[in-house]
């Protein structure tokens, strides 16, 4: 299972799982935003926009996590950084 590496930036976890799990090369990243559209499979969208609609479809903003809140659903994990709770997914 790959998983994220210590030390790697918010951006660079998005990369990573936009990429389907690996890190792509530098000249292919994306900015943070456009990393969570990417691999929310969206367009347009602000970050936790990207993220929530991620975690559910059917979710409204009215009822939008925070950052840490929806990188731990996503991740399956409670009480992480958002970055260390996206290093925990493969992809």
């Amino acid at each position: 299972m790959t998983v994220g590496t210590a030390g790697r930036s918010l951006t660079s976890e998005l990369n990573r799982l936009a990429n389907g799990g690996t890190y792509p090369l530098m000249t292919a990243t994306k900015d943070t935003t456009g990393a969570a559209n990417a691999w929310a499979g969206t367009t347009g969208r602000g970050l936790l926009a990207a993220l929530n609609i991620k975690a559910d479809a059917n979710r409204q903003p009215s009822a939008f996590k925070g950052l840490n809140a929806v990188c731990n659903e996503l991740a399956s994990t409670t009480g992480l950084s958002a970055v260390v709770a996206l290093r925990s997914i493969s992809s």
